[in-house]
């Protein structure tokens, strides 16, 4: 029997540069970045942030929004783009043989954060819907519920590598065949003062750009300053191929490979051999060999100690086909989404592919010499055909997502 492909049959997306398709690939065509400074009394310094407008409070009840933290309203609607661009808004005919697979690093933290102002501020018993808000699973199951997805429900909680893990997950049991159908992606919502200032202990987060503060974000350039935080949420519904054929569904590509590996090396520094295992088996699953690919979408937070470890990855997986293969970062648009990083950038790779061009690396002015050796990509390439790109997110704690995806049959997006 040949072993079933998995393919895109439906996509959502809110995200800092749009809360469609097509604008996403807009702002990816004109490098139009969502990055903006932020500041607030209750941190140090401004802080360049990726993030999305408005609280979305019309789209749901008033009996919904207490329960629905910001995370999980992102999480919502782009599942709802998902299901409906797939034609599928109820799940429940599939009975047990439909998922949801979810990636997300924060959870409700905003929810959190609000019960624990209330408890110091002297109120003793939180009110009742702390719990079901701020837990991680939420936006799962609050997607479970909405559209009857009446088997698995699998919620990813591997830092950055979330939502990669996830589509992983959901690949895998749709190729053993005990699902036919799943809604597979992630949110974050981590733009709280208090979530900054958490980050900002780190050192790791990027300075305002001194003229232009949406350019504040620049992977392996010899300026960088560090990453931006992003918000959003990216969603996708996979299928058996021969389940969508049966269908009529439309086709926006095909997941061929998909790698998860650690490199058990340190909790927030990351190891070049847990990417490369991530990279290989993403690779060997999909049966091609590196120089088959057209495009490699690259994790490139704009962090020092990141990207160089990165570009030693890529290196040696690529090999001979290391100065051949495009490679660029589009965190330096949308930010980093942390738990929806992963799925927004496998989107980067379909839209590549649907409508044939390679995005740039923006703001890279003057490569680090340290993250040589790529074909860095620096100007948008119109009318260049991709047919096959690989992603990779690497997070803390070492856990590594590398996915393959192949082009499929819908029409280019307008």
């Amino acid at each position: 029997m040949p072993t079933p492909e998995i393919v895109v049959t439906g996509i959502g997306v809110i995200s800092p540069i749009g809360r469609n398709v097509d604008q996403v690939l807009d702002a990816l065509l004109h490098s139009r970045s969502g990055v903006h400074a932020f500041a607030s009394d209750d941190l140090s310094r401004p802080f360049p942030i990726a993030s999305v407008e408005g609280g979305f409070e019309q789209e749901f009840t008033r009996l919904e929004l207490p329960f629905y933290d910001r995370t999980t309203r992102l999480a919502l609607l782009a599942a709802r783009q998902a299901a409906e661009n797939a034609g599928i808004v109820n799940y429940s005919t599939f009975g047990e043989r439909a998922g949801i697979f979810y990636g997300t690093v924060r959870g409700g933290g905003a929810t959190e954060w609000e019960g624990l102002r209330h408890f110091y501020a002297g109120r003793k018993t939180a009110k009742p819907y702390v719990i079901m808000g701020c837990m991680a699973n939420a936006a799962a199951s609050f997607i479970s519920i909405k559209h009857q997805i009446l088997g698995v429900t699998a919620c990813h909680t591997e830092a950055c590598s979330s939502s990669g893990s996830a589509i992983a997950d959901a690949c895998r049991q749709i190729r053993t065949g005990e699902l036919d159908i799943a809604l597979a992606g992630g949110a974050e919502a981590p733009l709280a003062p208090q979530f900054l200032s958490a980050w900002d202990g780190l050192r790791a987060l990027a300075e305002v750009d001194a003229v232009d503060a949406s350019r504040s974000c620049k992977p392996f350039d010899l300026t960088r300053s560090g990453l931006v935080l992003g918000e959003g949420s990216v969603f996708f519904v996979l299928e058996n191929a021969e389940h969508a054929r049966a269908r009529g569904a439309t086709v926006y590509g095909t997941i061929e490979g998909w790698g998860v590996a650690s490199d058990a090396h340190h909790i927030g520094a990351p190891h070049a051999r847990g990417q490369i295992s991530a990279m290989r088996a993403a690779l060997r699953t999909a049966g091609v060999q590196p120089g088959q690919l057209d495009y490699v979408n690259a994790h490139a937070t704009a962090t020092r100690g990141g990207d160089p470890v990165e570009v030693d990855a890529l290196r040696q997986v690529l090999g001979e086909a290391a100065e051949q293969v495009p490679v660029s970062g589009t965190k330096a648009l949308h930010g980093h989404m942390l738990g929806a990083a992963s799925a927004m950038e496998l989107l980067v790779c379909l839209l590549a592919m649907r409508n044939d061009f390679v995005p740039p690396t923006a703001h890279l002015a003057e490569l680090d010499p340290d993250c040589a050796g790529l074909q860095h990509v620096r100007e948008l390439r119109r009318g260049q055909s991709v047919r096959r790109s690989l992603s990779l997110s690497a997070g803390f704690g070492g856990v590594n997502a590398a996915l393959v995806v192949r082009a499929g049959d819908a029409p280019p997006a307008r």
